[in-house]
């Protein structure tokens, strides 16, 4: 066991050795450059977990793995837990009827879209497929964590569908605000916030281009983007349900897995919505929470094999690449119509 008396000391080292990673990605993060970019601290904690496993990983002693381990299953459920704190089902009504509609056919299109192109037209895995298509139809490199803890997918299909999202992702927040100050889009400064917030990858790439264009677009932004967050526990929910039902081929009845993370953090998302606790204290939660979430991210870097990575091609490009092209055109298309 990993926390056994015996082991407890070479665990602890291995989760500390994690949060330093997490410590590093939170500074850099913060500097002006990064932040202008869009990049998150969890962005950074994988690519410096990656760097390290792929360079280094043969100098971390065997004992400390079971803590890295940790770090990237047990951690991470516990900080997607505290998510929730980050949103109240008051901004969630706030959006409208229109925009809570073009959230979910975006959350359920997309991941649908991309987990039956994936198997079936570009040949990959269900895990790497699912894992993709979260990280499009939802929050990114969070949901594709999130995903993860539903599925128990190989490290490196993880980093691998991360990668897609910091791809697609930081091209959407540069060409989004180009669209609109062309008047391409015919949107006013709601109408782009509802596009951005339901189609944009990242929460903080949504922030960005959201901003660009101004305060009330950046505002309607980031209230749509993350309603689009909360939907991740019933898709996390309706996800273990169907792996049970899937997953047997001896036609035996197997039980559900409940991802409780997922019903912690709707509950989280309820408590955050009382108002109960003072600003201060909920912005320190977010960003422990922002910490934690960076070791998850550290630690399945550092057990991300990047050969791994390489012998799947160009395939999970090909087909993040096809869900971008669905969620600007979709995403417009919705938003022209709808909203």
């Amino acid at each position: 066991m990993a926390f056994s008396k015996q082991n407890r000391a070479s665990t602890l080292s291995g989760v500390w050795f994690v949060s330093l990673f997490a410590f590093a990605s939170m500074y850099i993060a913060e500097m002006p450059f990064v932040i202008g970019i869009g990049i998150s601290p969890l962005v950074v904690a994988i690519l410096f977990g990656m760097i390290y496993g792929n360079s280094l990983r043969h100098k971390l002693p065997a004992e400390w793995a079971p803590g890295v381990i940790f770090s990237s299953k047990n951690i991470l459920r516990f900080a997607i837990v505290f998510y929730g704190f980050r949103i109240t089902y008051q901004q969630v009504f706030a959006v409208g009827v229109e925009a809570l509609v073009i959230d979910a056919i975006i959350v359920i299109g997309t991941f649908i879209i991309g987990w039956q192109l994936g198997v079936r037209v570009f040949g990959l895995d269900r895990d790497s497929s699912m894992l993709i298509a979260s990280g499009a139809s939802i929050c990114g490199a969070a949901a594709v964590i999130a995903t993860e803890g539903t599925l128990k997918s190989e490290a490196h299909k993880v980093s691998m569908a991360v990668a897609t999202v910091v791809l697609f992702g930081t091209i959407a927040m540069f060409l989004y605000p180009i669209l609109y100050n062309s008047g391409i889009l015919g949107f006013d400064a709601k109408q782009y916030g509802i596009y951005v917030g339901a189609t944009v990858h990242e929460v903080a790439q949504a922030v960005v281009a959201g901003n660009a264009v101004g305060v009330e677009a950046g505002n309607t932004a980031v209230i749509v983007k993350m309603t689009r967050v909360m939907m991740l526990a019933p898709f996390l929910l309706g996800l273990a349900f169907f792996i049970s039902r899937s997953g047997q081929s001896s036609g035996e009845k197997t039980k559900i897995m409940i991802p409780w993370f997922a019903v912690y953090f709707l509950v989280a998302v309820g408590f955050n919505s009382l108002n109960l606790l003072p600003k201060a204290a909920v912005d320190t939660i977010n960003t422990i929470d922002t910490f934690l979430l960076a070791m998850a991210m550290a630690a399945l870097g550092i057990e991300t094999n990047l050969n791994k990575i390489k012998n799947v091609g160009m395939k999970p490009i090909y087909l993040a690449l096809t869900l971008f092209v669905w969620l600007v055109f979709g995403g417009y298309a919705l938003t022209k119509f709808m909203a």
